[in-house]
């Protein structure tokens, strides 16, 4: 018989995932050839690229800060938004693939095998986990936007398109 906690770590890991809600994190970046990431089609805001970096940004922040460390938030917006527009080539549009994967893991891992209740601060692991879900579904609609204003859309397995 499952458990609310039981409950509450499912929806949390498929929250973090995408499963069930739109394309899966890992999926909106799959298939992509690294010379159009770094474009912005129709004046949008951010290339793939720049959306990809700023979410590992923040997966990456928020792992240190499930693990206990005391991750400093940048002072200003742009503070989240490392690197360039584009990648110099292949291999950095890869690392930056990898650092998502990586760090997306970590919080699935952290989500799924920790006391979610456990505070740290003025916020439980449970409410952390959820704003980081929240954010990376928020530009990760915005980075198949511009996939798809580049014509890249669906990924090789697929991917909603209604």
């Amino acid at each position: 018989m499952k458990t609310a906690d039981d409950v509450l770590k499912k929806v949390v890991g498929g929250a973090l995932s995408g499963k069930g809600a739109h394309v899966e994190v890992r999926k909106a970046v799959e298939g992509l050839d690294w010379k159009i990431t770094g474009e912005r089609p129709g004046g949008a805001p951010h290339s793939i690229f720049q959306l990809l970096n700023h979410i590992v940004f923040w997966h990456e922040w928020g792992v240190k800060w499930l693990d206990g460390e005391k991750p400093a938030v940048p002072r200003h917006a742009s503070g989240s938004w490392p690197g360039s527009e584009k990648p110099a080539n292949a291999g950095e549009w890869e690392q930056a693939v990898q650092r998502l994967n990586k760090a997306l893991d970590a919080l699935i891992d952290r989500g799924t095998k920790t006391d979610l209740l456990e505070k740290r601060g003025g916020k439980s692991r449970v409410e952390m986990l959820q704003t980081i879900a929240s954010h990376s579904s928020y530009h990760i609609g915005q980075l198949v936007s511009v996939r798809q204003m580049l014509g890249a859309w669906p990924p090789p397995s697929g991917g909603v398109t209604w």
